[in-house]
């Protein structure tokens, strides 16, 4: 029985995580390492007086869920990749901003609630002059008060401030058979990471909620399926 490459490839497809690269709004991460996700529905049995056993099941809400995991190298892939997607500062108002641009400041210390000014003018710990802090960014240079000083664009600290993103994972083999499948509107919940001696790799991993989910679904092959690749003589070979 002569069977060919080409007879198996038309008959079953199957792709391994090295087949397999996911885009984040459009952007390739490579540092990728798992993501998983999870769809589950709310079932409830219906019950009627006289009986024990359920009547029928009623089905209520849908969520869907799952995880990311990436390997750190220098840096944190996800949020430096994802800020590439922000755009324009406003003066630095946020509090982790405002410490990072001048932590030496007594304003900056005051806005990040590490230290406040005492009626006498002594420096205490608190956040007792807040108010009178953020009253006077909204009055801003100019005197009058507007309150667009006090909000802005800001580049996200932690993965749970990113705006909600979808992935698009796409699947290709060394058959040329593809396929693909879509996660939309993404929002992050948890991050976690670790450090030990005993680690060769460094992880991240975060977990996320979703709004939708497309299947995978089968793309047009790269290659035209139904005829066999023709076998080289040897001739051609050493041409």
């Amino acid at each position: 029985m002569n069977m060919t490459t080409e007879e198996y490839s038309r008959t079953f497809s199957s792709y391994s995580g090295a087949d397999i690269v996911a885009s984040f709004n459009g952007r390739v991460i490579g540092e990728l390492q798992a993501l998983s996700y999870s769809v589950s529905r709310e079932v409830a049995p219906i019950y009627t007086m006289g009986s024990a056993d359920a009547r029928s099941y009623s089905r209520g809400k849908r969520g869907i869920s799952g995880s990311l995991v990436f390997v750190t190298f220098d840096r944190d892939a996800l949020m430096e990749e994802m800020k590439k997607d922000y755009s324009g500062k406003a003066p630095a108002m946020m509090q982790y901003q405002t410490f990072q641009a001048n932590a030496g400041s007594l304003e900056n210390q005051i806005l990040s609630g590490l230290r406040s000014r005492a009626a006498d003018g002594q420096s205490t710990y608190g956040i007792s002059t807040w108010d009178d802090q953020m009253t006077n960014l909204g009055y801003g240079p100019s005197g009058d008060f507007n309150p667009d000083n006090l909000t802005g664009f800001y580049d996200p600290e932690y993965a749970d401030q990113l705006m909600p993103f979808n992935i698009t994972v796409t699947m290709a083999n060394e058959f040329g058979n593809r396929s693909g499948m879509e996660i939309y509107g993404i929002q992050l919940l948890n991050e976690g990471s670790g450090f030990s001696i005993d680690d060769v790799v460094t992880a991240k991993a975060y977990s996320f909620v979703a709004r939708k989910i497309k299947g995978i679904q089968k793309k047009d092959s790269l290659r035209q399926e139904g005829r066999a690749s023709a076998r080289p003589v040897s001739g051609d070979l050493l041409r």
